[in-house]
């Protein structure tokens, strides 16, 4: 039987990759993954950023745009990535944290009933620590040992996306009736859904918002992967989504994955991508993050790509 399981990754715009850089390996200690390119436009980094593997569930991706202008917020976008950390005690960690290295933040409060810490990143971007409260994670999720943060408070992957939209009803309904995602509850923030029910790590809220739509700018999301298990299945993802009435914006092979691009009534970008082959396909797991990393296809145009691209340390 089809089914999502989860978060795969998620997909960011950025005005400086060396910023970008310095706020998620530096101050967040997530490990950098993957230097690579859009493979669309390789004149831009895409980096990816995650545990000790850039496992499914754990990826923040970025986009460099440097020309790239603010975020006008709005509806019909997402507006709030959930990152969870181990204990109520690494939320206190992680605002003295903050305060020591002058990032934004907020104080302890809570958010879709876990306790929480929100933060800004560098962009502008919306994030929110959440306390895992014991809920099951990924058993694959791995500690980075060359975190700058403590293993007992580090980042473990991404909890619930908050999606602000001007139909929930709508958005809902695709959750439910494509992809299977069932209905958790009613939060303060809005509907909370679970692609795998009683799972916490592939959560997606709904929040209702009428108004202008957000145009997009450093700190806005581009779409969310979410994932399945393979090529065969995402075949089957693709007929099933067409036969519900959208259109696919592309199937195509990313070699680090294979994925597929759809656009929901309300705008929302969600792109499905396999579990495999996965980051470590052209690297050790050792060297992972640090060279520039081009598939297949765009190596041989390394040096016309490198020429482009401002080098990161």
């Amino acid at each position: 039987m089809l089914q999502i399981a989860g978060h795969h990754h998620i997909s960011m715009i950025t005005k400086n990759a060396q910023q970008n850089h310095r706020f998620y390996n530096e101050i967040l200690g997530m490990r950098r993954v993957k230097k690579t390119v859009n493979q669309d436009d390789p004149s831009m980094y895409h980096l990816f950023y995650g545990d000790m593997t850039g496992s499914p569930g754990t990826e923040l991706t970025f986009f460099e745009l440097p020309s790239v202008g603010r975020t006008h917020r709005g509806t019909n976008a997402i507006t709030r990535i959930g990152l969870f950390v181990p204990s109520v005690e690494s939320l206190h960690y992680w605002r003295e944290r903050f305060s020591k290295y002058g990032v934004s933040h907020g104080e302890l409060t809570t958010y879709i009933g876990r306790a929480a810490l929100h933060v800004e990143d560098v962009d502008g971007l919306r994030l929110v620590l959440l306390h895992v409260s014991g809920d099951e994670v990924p058993d694959y999720w791995t500690a980075w040992e060359g975190s700058t943060v403590p293993k007992e408070h580090q980042i473990l992957g991404m909890g619930a996306v908050e999606m602000t939209v001007e139909s929930a009803a709508s958005l809902a309904h695709t959750l439910e009736h494509i992809f299977g995602y069932a209905l958790a509850g009613e939060t303060e923030q809005g509907l909370l859904y679970q692609s795998v029910e009683g799972k916490a790590y592939g959560e997606i809220v709904i929040v209702e918002q009428q108004g202008p739509k957000e145009r997009a700018g450093r700190g806005s999301v581009h779409h969310l992967a979410i994932r399945v298990k393979n090529g065969e299945q995402l075949r089957q993802w693709y007929d099933r989504i067409n036969e519900h009435g959208f259109h696919v914006m592309k199937i195509t092979d990313r070699y680090y994955f294979e994925s597929l691009y759809f656009r929901e009534h309300n705008g929302i970008v969600f792109e499905l991508a396999t579990d495999g082959p996965g980051l470590t396909v052209d690297t050790s797991i050792e060297e992972l993050g640090q060279r520039l990393d081009l598939p297949p296809f765009l190596e041989g145009r390394r040096a016309e790509i490198e020429a482009m691209l401002t080098p990161i340390e």
